[in-house]
């Protein structure tokens, strides 16, 4: 008989295409795949030749709900905290993101214990930033992936998570992990009670998710990953990029194709550009210059009209786009950047929210791109920071140099090697 994996990645785009990705492969391996899957994804896996198993993460809306739908509105009622500093993010957006995710770790947990009871994987792979503790609980061998920025893993030589502070600079370090340990605590002790009483281990000192005892992954290129005063143990593997093979292709419309101009990508992922104000500012920015631009509209993209300059649908494949293109303008989500580096492009970071400020600063400060301030940069600030990218040579020649690295090994394959060790 096949073996069996369950995947059970949080319910965005991001942590799913990463999941997908692997997926694909084990399933050509002749894996069983299935995956566990809040509802409003319902059909994304089964049009890929996945088995899905479906559960909730909160009471029933009323209506209707898109992929995500929950994490859309909760993004968009609280973006007027991404104008603040992030310290003061910390409580103004982080512990209210993290108590959301734990609310639902809580709802779903009985769901989750009976679908791995009926499931029966052979390994469950897990691509959360908190706890459920059904899965450690279940006494079968689990992944943990790690797919945002890798200050997530705390070390002392790494800044701050969250904080987007510079690694060679630790002015501000200490002020920022206190008063994260203040407002996190009182959410880890109350959540590490109910992971004990769940049947799970406890929870480490100010973590909301547990290390797997199997296999842990995470994932961003040697190029710009962060040196550490405690290298991280053997359960510990880096896939530096995990770059999909599922994606449609696309092609550049033929108008766009036959006129002149470097190719730019913008897209803030689907949380990002449901700030219609910024998705307009920026296609504005973007119009009436000598670039053409592809365009991930999102989910609002009925209320955004594009420059002639200009083609975008609500959802592009991505791994399909990059190749094609010169430069990417994005929020800096973990995908993003790591697939932009696979494929040698350069970056403009605008940071919006949780790890896209260690992503904006990290690409920043090892000089693969620019961060800008996402809401207070001048367009011309912007067409400088790109012409500025585009004519630099020899960042050209590094980033040619790293994608030709990254593409000679397949994170995903690796990842399928591990996850499949880590099985018997």
């Amino acid at each position: 008989m096949a073996r069996t994996v369950a995947f059970f990645p949080e319910s965005a785009f991001g942590p799913t295409n990463n999941c997908i990705g692997i997926a694909d492969v084990l399933s050509r391996r002749g894996w069983r795949v299935v995956f566990i899957a809040e509802e409003s994804f319902a059909g994304t896996f089964v049009g890929k030749g996945f088995e899905e198993r479906l559960m909730r993460l909160g009471p029933p809306a009323e209506g209707e709900e898109d992929p995500g739908q929950f994490w859309k509105d909760f993004i968009r009622e609280t973006a007027p905290v991404f104008r603040r500093p992030t310290i003061e993010q910390i409580e103004g957006f982080v512990a209210p993101t993290f108590q959301a995710l734990i609310d639902g770790a809580r709802y779903v947990d009985e769901r989750l214990v009976g679908i791995i009871d009926e499931v029966r994987p052979d390994v469950i792979v897990e691509d959360n930033v908190v706890s459920f503790p059904a899965l450690p609980a279940s006494g079968r061998p689990w992944v943990r992936i790690v797919s945002c920025n890798p200050a997530e893993i705390k070390d002392p030589d790494v800044p701050p998570a969250f904080s987007g502070y510079p690694a060679g600079k630790r002015s501000g370090w200490e002020e920022f992990r206190a008063e994260y340990a203040r407002v996190i605590s009182p959410i880890h002790q109350a959540f590490d009670e109910f992971c004990r009483g769940r049947g799970a281990p406890p929870l480490p000192e100010l973590e909301l998710i547990h290390e797997s005892p199997d296999l842990n992954l995470w994932l961003y290129p040697e190029e710009v990953d962060y040196p550490r005063a405690r290298p991280l143990s053997g359960g510990w593997h880096n896939l530096e990029t995990n770059v999909r093979a599922t994606d449609a292709d696309w092609e550049l419309p033929a108008e766009l194709a036959r006129a002149d101009g470097p190719l730019i990508y913008l897209s803030l992922g689907s949380l990002g550009s449901a700030d219609v104000e910024l998705m307009r500012t920026l296609i504005g920015s973007l119009t009436d210059v000598p670039y053409r631009v592809i365009v991930s509209m999102g989910p609002q993209h009925t209320e955004l009209e594009l420059g002639a300059n200009m083609v975008g649908e609500e959802f592009l494949p991505q791994a399909s786009v990059l190749p094609q293109v010169d430069l990417v303008i994005t929020h800096g989500g973990n995908n993003t950047v790591t697939e932009a580096l696979h494929f040698g492009i350069p970056m403009i970071v605008l940071p919006l929210f949780w790890d896209q400020y260690d992503n904006a600063q990290r690409i920043d400060e090892v000089g693969f791109g620019r961060r800008l301030d996402t809401y207070g940069h001048e367009p011309a600030e912007l067409h400088r920071a790109i012409d500025r990218l585009l004519a630099d040579l020899p960042l050209a020649d590094r980033l040619a140099a790293t994608s030709r690295r990254l593409r000679a090994s397949a994170g995903t394959e690796r990842a399928a090697d591990l996850i499949t060790a880590v099985a018997g």
